[in-house]
């Protein structure tokens, strides 16, 4: 089963709420199954932006399944809400990445080569976490909204490491109040450093 295969199947047994579908065709519209999920860190490859949604979708699953979890953190979540946290909190990345191509060395053969590598080309500059929870708000909106919860996890899943301009209070606040913020922030972090990494 291809990456894209096991992303919609998953997609499709659990994120039901209305609007599920049209976001589906939107994201295979986009560049979603084919994008890269970094330009040179985590999943820097054709197709890493979707392994990369898988991964922090399985590492999700398994912080949540955790007795401790539970214990520590009363966390109890639908299936539903954990599939579209962890699938989806990176479709801020959809048409943000383009091609390029650069002179390297080849080591064996000491002539330079143009290589191709990945660069940003942010045409929708709304920040990361809240770019997706924008995106998303298009497909599902009212009785089939985000919940509040669902909007925080995705918007703060980058929890301390988000690069913007905001208060760290800020973020402390909101992975205080929203304990999924914290479980997505784990996952991510698992997914991204321990699983992919740069020299994966």
């Amino acid at each position: 089963m291809t990456a894209k295969e096991e992303f919609i199947s998953i997609y499709k047994e659990n994120i039901k709420r209305e609007g599920a579908d049209k976001l589906l065709e939107y994201l295979e519209r986009t560049d979603f199954f084919t994008a890269p999920s970094s330009t040179r860190f985590h999943g820097s490859f054709k197709g890493g932006l979707v392994q990369h949604s898988l991964n922090v979708y399985h590492c999700l699953k398994d912080y949540l399944s955790r007795p401790r979890t539970k214990e520590l953190y009363g966390m109890d979540y639908s299936e539903e809400t954990i599939a579209l946290v962890a699938l989806l909190h990176d479709v801020c990345k959809i048409d943000f990445y383009t091609t390029e191509m650069r002179n390297k060395k080849n080591e064996e053969t000491g002539q330079w080569e143009k290589v191709p590598f990945y660069t940003i080309n942010d045409n929708l500059p709304y920040g990361h976490g809240e770019k997706s929870v924008y995106i998303l708000s298009g497909f599902f909106y009212g009785e089939n909204r985000l919940t509040r919860e669902e909007a925080f996890a995705i918007r703060y899943h980058m929890g301390f490491s988000y690069g913007g301009t905001e208060e760290r209070g800020t973020i402390g606040k909101a992975l205080e109040m929203y304990p999924l913020a914290l479980a997505l922030n784990v996952a991510d972090m698992e997914a991204s450093y321990y699983m992919e990494g740069s020299n994966k």
